[in-house]
């Protein structure tokens, strides 16, 4: 049976990625947001983190990435935007409500659509990779940790792959094993970058597959039992959310491209997890509500949040919510999922220019 959901408005602010992680240390989530953190149980008493850029209907906050940066035992987050140029982390003040969270540049970037943290070169800790759609320079920046293994608070920066003059990365971003070999390769909107056995002293090989147009972040890269990784990407801009089977013949790569969800747009946010707690991943997602303010196709369709469930050859849509603009929200650019009540259940923290809500997950 479909999960039941319990909707709760949070805030009416506008901001659109969200994470969740324990502000000052009692035990219990909070959730944090923009320029606010959001004190749990009940997300009612809200703190000033500190101003963050607006430009139109835009905010330079497009990522909320849990990180315990200076390794002080109080969990920092990873943030960055369009507008800024710079990849930034944001000091959490020893959990005082009272005090706003100094800002500090990782490292210049460029114009950032998100970023998203894996563990490239699999010493179990995360690296922080943004997507640079303008840029030429495809760039991860690894925390420096001190013989403790806590973070120092400065970041290592390497250019993985530079593209040729006249050439980008593009819109769309994911990271894992396309290869087979274990190595955390990523994946382009234009093609893939295989991971050499030091991905910071080796040299990564471009595989120009395909073409996968406006690209979510993440793509996906995930395991559906078909003998090699597959791909699940959204289009962030357009109309569509499809996945493409990976074939091997004759020693050449192909990709076969099977549509999940052609009639919806700006999928822009997936999270490949086990949201209704059957022991299998499910695929959770929605729409970027005015992800371009209005004025690209399918803007001002009906549109909400879904998981989809994979039955070994296809994917099928449940709804958590979905109706017309103004009666129901989308998913943002960066949404989290949590277990906020400790219910062993993953609720839904969506954020967007539709405000902050949460779906609490009250199983099937």
């Amino acid at each position: 049976m479909p999960i039941q959901w319990t909707k709760k408005w949070i805030s009416d602010e506008t901001y659109e990625s969200a994470g969740v992680f324990d502000v000052n240390n009692d035990g219990i989530p909070d959730i944090v947001s923009g320029a606010w953190w959001y004190q749990g149980p009940d997300f009612k008493k809200k703190h000033r983190i500190g101003d963050v850029k607006s430009v139109g209907e835009y905010h330079d906050d497009f990522s909320t990435i849990a990180l315990d940066v200076n390794g002080d035992g109080w969990t920092d987050f990873v943030t960055g935007g369009w507008w800024g140029h710079t990849l930034r982390w944001r000091e959490n003040p020893a959990g005082d409500p009272g005090k706003q969270w100094p800002e500090h540049i990782i490292g210049e970037t460029g114009n950032i659509e998100t970023t998203r943290a894996w563990d490239v070169d699999g010493d179990g800790a995360v690296e922080l990779i943004p997507n640079t759609p303008c840029a030429q320079d495809v760039k991860v920046f690894k925390l420096i940790r001190g013989k403790n293994g806590k973070g120092t608070g400065k970041f290592e920066e390497h250019v993985i792959y530079r593209f040729p003059k006249g050439r980008t990365q593009g819109h769309g971003l994911g990271c894992g094993d396309i290869a087979g070999n274990g190595r955390m390769d990523i994946a382009l909107c234009g093609g893939w970058l295989e991971a050499p056995k030091d991905p910071f002293k080796g040299q990564w090989k471009l595989h120009e597959d395909f073409d996968l147009g406006s690209g979510s972040v993440p793509m996906l890269i995930v395991d559906l039992n078909l003998g090699r990784n597959a791909l699940i990407v959204g289009q962030a801009h357009r109309y569509g959310l499809d996945w493409w089977e990976q074939k091997i013949r004759n020693g050449k790569r192909t990709w076969l491209k099977h549509p999940i969800d052609p009639y919806n747009a700006q999928y822009h946010d997936l999270i490949w997890a086990d949201i209704d707690g059957d022991g299998g991943n499910e695929l959770v997602t929605g729409k970027r509500h005015r992800a371009h303010c209005g004025n690209e196709a399918g803007e001002w369709d009906d549109y909400g949040i879904y998981y989809f469930k994979w039955n070994g050859e296809s994917f099928s849509k449940q709804v958590v919510c979905y109706g017309p603009i103004g009666e129901t929200t989308g998913v943002g650019i960066h949404f989290a999922l949590a277990d906020l009540r400790g219910t062993g259940r993953l609720d839904i923290v969506a954020p967007g220019k539709d405000g902050l809500t949460v779906f609490f997950n009250e199983g099937s």
